[in-house]
């Protein structure tokens, strides 16, 4: 059993020694952190998992961001500590921070990563959708928490405010 809460300013660097962790070396340097850089991340949205000795088992993080002028979220990361993979924490995180997203009244959410384990969710990839380079366009996916929220949506993802 996990306790779920909204990731708080005393997480931050807990939470950022488990995505160092869980990541190669140099994730900072993916393109999508370029779209994170001096903006907090959603409040609310932005969840921490421990157990119950309250030791950090996952987290997930929401930015806000603008995709060809429309608002959006920027799941990432996502991560689970290596001695708790295999529990499903990672997809109960992400289904947790979705709905919470919904009742937040947020309309579309993007990601760049594999289909195969995000279709799940409810993710595809989205056509004419252009992330800050280098990113492979096959892995830049989109789930609508509205119906149709992506339809037409085109164009450049830029940070949001």
């Amino acid at each position: 059993m996990f306790d779920l809460k909204p990731e708080a300013a005393a997480d931050w660097w807990e939470v950022e020694a488990l995505y160092d962790l869980a990541f190669a070396p140099g994730r900072e340097a993916l393109s999508s952190y370029r779209l994170r850089d001096g903006v907090p991340p959603v409040p609310g949205l932005s969840l921490v998992a421990r157990d119950a000795a309250g030791i950090l088992a996952g987290a997930v993080r929401y930015w806000p961001v603008r995709a060809g002028g429309h608002e959006a979220l920027l799941l990432g990361p996502v991560a689970v500590h290596p001695t708790r993979q295999g529990e499903g924490l990672g997809g109960w995180l992400i289904r947790e921070s979705l709905d919470r997203a919904v009742g937040m009244g947020w309309e579309r959410v993007l990601l760049v990563g594999d289909a195969p384990y995000y279709g799940r969710f409810g993710f595809r990839r989205l056509e004419g959708v252009e992330m800050p380079p280098p990113t492979n366009p096959a892995r830049v996916l989109g789930a609508d928490l509205v119906p149709g929220a992506w339809c037409d949506v085109k164009g450049r993802v830029e940070p949001g405010a």
